[in-house]
């Protein structure tokens, strides 16, 4: 336990694809349970902002074109489909999750591999496919800060929060998963999860943990 322990005075919150056109009611690539999900995101980005610890915003962007899409989806993308285009509200974080102050989301900047600050100690990153460290440099801009340990909340657990999660670990950063906090969690998932090391805990576990540091 002691490598897999998290270090939450080390640790950065990372976001998953809260983004407009996954989330909202109307949104054209809805995942069910991310909006009921965001109180308790909301609860745990408080904390994170309080403690004046470090969040990242992974996202996603399809362009128009559908060329820097993935294969499943690059064919509906390419008829028409608009989901998270560039420079557009169904990719913006959705409001819940925003920082006061917040900036909007610069997709040409973002689609250029850069962190774009859009909050006190706060970020958005673009990532090309499921996990969050596939062609980013996710790693190097974490280890820069010395950080160790993240703590995954936001959209649809099978994707890109399980992939992102599987990624960190084989980094070896010690992982969080807020699994009340998390769209589409099912039981199996956490298990697997445990099984690689991942403490896996409610909001109110980790905002206490939060507090405490």
């Amino acid at each position: 336990m002691s490598y897999t322990r998290p270090n939450w005075h080390r640790s950065a919150l990372v976001t998953i694809d809260t983004q407009n056109d996954f989330t909202l009611p109307d949104a054209p690539a809805r995942i069910d349970g991310t909006l009921e999900v965001l109180p308790k995101m909301v609860s745990v980005l408080e904390a994170y902002r309080a403690k004046g610890l470090p969040i990242i915003h992974a996202v996603r962007i399809y362009k128009e074109d559908g060329s820097n899409v993935d294969l499943c989806r690059r064919e509906a993308i390419e008829r028409g489909l608009r989901v998270v285009a560039p420079d557009t509200e169904g990719a913006e974080l959705v409001r819940d999750i925003r920082p006061g102050g917040y900036t909007p989301l610069d997709a040409e900047r973002l689609l250029n591999g850069e962190f774009q600050s859009v909050g006190r100690n706060e970020w958005a990153m673009y990532k090309p496919r499921w996990g969050a460290f596939y062609r980013t440099e996710l790693e190097r801009f974490l280890r820069d800060r010395g950080i160790d340990t993240l703590v995954f909340i936001g959209c649809n657990y099978p994707n890109c929060p399980r992939t992102s999660m599987y990624e960190a670990s084989e980094r070896d950063f010690r992982l969080v998963m807020v699994s009340d906090a998390m769209s589409q969690v099912y039981e199996q998932g956490i298990r697997e999860m445990k099984n690689i090391g991942v403490q896996v805990c409610t909001a109110e576990e980790a905002v206490e943990a939060v507090r405490a540091v």
